[in-house]
């Protein structure tokens, strides 16, 4: 269905990380932005300095007035958004669920760019648990709102293979771009109704639920695949660690050495030279090549091994 389509669309648009900021850097180009909705600012870094997110930060670059309400379910929220007459609502991970009196506030309703090919993944942690699980592929999806959990009609999705050692930032970031680029290339035919909705299908639903931090420990008995994975899909939060020597280390970087067979006990070290340290797992190995220890920097393991010594029988472990 064709519908007139004013020249420059009044849009709110909703994001609070990094990721949201190609989307909104794209919509101030085409659109005319009149608010956007981000997360309060949070308490980061060692001082914990409140600190203001991403999209704030651009926002305010762009002259775009920001508001971040503690609670998006107020009826002055409400209000603040229908006085605002807008068209469209676009959504990239704000990581709020809307009610369904925000999602109806703008004239066309809302739509979310979801970092996964839907309906898998559903939630908010859907780079990293692709990574985990070892997928091939994922990609980006434009999706119709409603009160479910990324679970309206999908209108646009575009797929992406998953580079083996990919870790969860640089798929981010390439996942970033490629949702601005989804949201420029079908805008106009979205907001002239021509995106056909096609329902989720249920029998293929899956969830990739909020990270912790003691989510990120390393169970040694997968096998190195699985393994390698885990550690690439944590970085770089809440990252992977395991224990050495009594010291909690956060493993960044690694490879995987051996596929197959059953080397030592997991956790085992088999070697470590400058090119790394290599660690048995369930099945194979893989080789550490970057770590970093509790309240240290992060360092290669040629730096770490200057300050540290491996002993013949060290083993990393699941706990202290």
């Amino acid at each position: 269905m064709n519908r007139r389509v004013p020249a420059k669309p009044r849009v709110v648009f909703f994001g609070t990380p990094e990721f949201s900021v190609p989307c909104l850097k794209f919509l101030s180009e085409i659109s005319h932005l009149i608010l956007v909705i981000s997360q309060p600012d949070r308490p980061s870094g060692r001082g914990l300095k409140l600190t203001p997110p991403a999209i704030k930060r651009t926002a305010e670059q762009l002259g775009i007035p920001v508001i971040q309400p503690v609670s998006v379910r107020t009826t002055e929220f409400v209000r603040t958004l229908r006085e605002a007459k807008p068209d469209l609502g676009v959504v990239v991970a704000y990581g709020r669920i809307l009610p369904l009196a925000v999602l109806e506030a703008p004239r066309l309703g809302c739509v979310n760019l979801h970092a996964s090919l839907l309906p898998k993944y559903r939630g908010a942690a859907p780079i990293q648990w692709s990574i985990i699980n070892g997928e091939a592929e994922t990609g980006v999806s434009l999706m119709r709102m409603d009160e479910g959990m990324d679970s309206g009609p999908v209108l646009a999705a575009v797929k992406t293979p998953i580079d083996p050692d990919e870790n969860a930032a640089e798929l981010s970031e390439r996942l970033a771009r490629m949702g601005g680029e989804l949201l420029r290339d079908r805008f106009l035919s979205l907001m002239q109704g021509e995106l056909q909705s096609v329902e989720q299908a249920r029998e293929t639903v899956s969830y990739a639920p909020m990270l912790r931090k003691s989510d990120g420990k390393i169970v040694w008995d997968r096998s190195a695949r699985a393994t390698h994975d885990f550690v690439r899909g944590m970085n770089p939060w809440p990252g992977a660690f395991s224990w050495l020597g009594g010291k909690r280390i956060t493993l960044h970087r690694t490879s995987v050495t051996a596929d197959e067979g059953n080397l030592r006990e997991p956790g085992a070290i088999l070697h470590s030279d400058d090119r790394g340290i290599e660690v048995a797992c369930g099945s194979g190995a893989i080789l550490i090549e970057e770590v970093q220890v509790e309240g240290k920097r992060r360092m290669s393991v040629e730096q770490f091994l200057t300050g540290n010594r491996i002993s013949m029988n060290a083993r990393f472990s699941a706990a202290v």
